[in-house]
């Protein structure tokens, strides 16, 4: 992954617009730089992380003062772009949400699969979610630079905002008894997909304005999250088929 190190590198390349997918910091760093690099993070929502020193110096050959940068991969869409872009472009258009999906193998994996279905974006939390990095965007087949990728600080407050645009949030959970056959999932839809471990959310599920499940037949109960995703984006596509 490419980067910045250095106070004065970073907080220019940040008030000149580049985007960082995260900032490592050494533990107790102040003064004035300081204070201006935290204020470009905190208002452009960059995820950041206090280290010790001897982090930073194993992840460069420098004088990193305390800061190391590492540089997106890829152009982000803000969301209410996204949001237009949808909905001016498809009758059905789908849009996924991962929700504490770490893998980045899997985020690429799942990049790729919506974009062979015809799916619009793809949103991910800016902290708690897989890197957006090389091995990513190698993993997407380069499906990452070819759809609207949106990074949010609250997937909650994103959630409410496609609602209003008129996004139905289904959520695919195995706590559920309703199959994915039985619900609706033409017109503007929102499919959210949760971590293989903890799943979805609570607060995503209350959201949700259904919640849906893949029937399982077999003695293992789960799927890997990017083939559960795969499944349930073909179910919408062929219910898509159907209507048109």
């Amino acid at each position: 992954m490419q980067y910045l190190f250095g106070m004065h590198p970073v907080i220019e390349a940040l008030k000149a617009g580049r985007r960082f997918d995260k900032i490592l910091l050494k533990q107790g760093l102040e003064g004035p730089q300081y204070r201006e690099l935290m204020e470009l993070i905190n208002q452009n929502d960059i995820p950041y992380q206090w280290v010790p020193v001897e982090r930073l110096n194993r992840g460069v050959r420098g004088a990193h003062q305390g800061v190391i940068a590492y540089l997106s991969q890829i152009d982000y869409t803000d969301l209410e772009t996204l949001v237009n872009n949808a909905l001016t472009t498809s009758r059905h258009p789908i849009i996924v949400i991962l929700d504490g999906v770490s893998d980045v193998r899997n985020l690429g994996a799942i990049a790729r699969t919506l974009e062979c279905a015809g799916g619009r974006g793809i949103i991910v939390p800016a902290k708690g979610g897989a890197a957006i990095n090389a091995e990513a965007v190698k993993a997407s087949a380069g499906a990452l630079m070819r759809i609207d990728t949106c990074k949010v600080p609250n997937l909650r407050v994103a959630a409410y905002y496609l609602k209003e645009s008129g996004f139905r949030i289904v959520a695919a959970t195995e706590k559920v008894n309703t199959l994915m056959y039985e619900a609706d999932l033409t017109g503007p839809v929102a499919i959210v997909m949760g971590s293989e471990g903890t799943g979805i959310s609570r607060t995503m599920l209350d959201l949700a304005d259904e919640k849906i499940a893949i029937p399982m037949a077999g003695e293992i109960s789960s799927l890997n999250v990017s083939v559960a995703t795969a499944v349930v984006l073909y179910e919408a596509v062929r219910q898509q088929l159907d209507n048109e």
